[in-house]
């Protein structure tokens, strides 16, 4: 059966070839890329930044000790850090400025996240959407992440205890 099939579709010239960039249909999204908040009801301390691929989009997730329910995700031309208001160079045709109303310091002003590079707090080689992730501070309570990824994307952000997840889809 199969090979009549194949030997009509060649005597008819129909060649059926899918597309590389087409999604599965589960891929749809209705996120969108205007800015998404949540006013603060709790804030713990930031403790990570850690990030992940999906089949559909890319996640950054950032872990609390404590509990934080309180952000603000927007596209920005630039990214400056909190309080220096230095530029916070990224890669990527999109910049996702990510406040999260937390610090990443204690009480007594220990630090509660540490990293080895503020320019390459993840590493986030080969996902499809992302394309940098930059620290651009924590000052008065609040700490600031810069997001580079690959175009202006849908994203959606949301609490779960102890942590925040941002995901920004790979298409639209």
């Amino acid at each position: 059966m199969a090979l009549v099939v194949a030997a009509v579709v060649t005597a008819l010239g129909v060649v059926a070839v899918p597309s590389a960039s087409a999604a599965p249909a589960a891929c749809a999204v209705d996120w969108g890329s205007l800015p998404e908040q949540a006013q603060p009801t709790t804030a713990g301390n930031l403790t990570n930044i850690r990030a992940g691929r999906q089949e559909c989009y890319d996640r950054l997730v950032f872990d609390f000790r404590g509990d934080n329910d309180g952000y603000r995700v927007e596209y920005v031309d630039q990214v400056y850090a909190d309080g220096s208001g230095h530029l916070v160079p990224l890669r990527g045709a999109g910049k996702l400025q990510v406040v999260l109303y937390s610090p990443a310091y204690d009480e007594n002003g220990n630090p509660t996240y540490t990293f080895a590079d503020r320019t390459e707090l993840v590493d986030v080689t080969g996902y499809s959407t992302f394309r940098q992730v930059a620290w651009a501070n924590s000052f008065e309570g609040h700490s600031m992440v810069g997001l580079g990824v690959r175009a202006r994307l849908p994203f959606r952000v949301f609490a779960l205890p102890g942590r925040l997840v941002l995901d920004v889809a790979h298409q639209w």
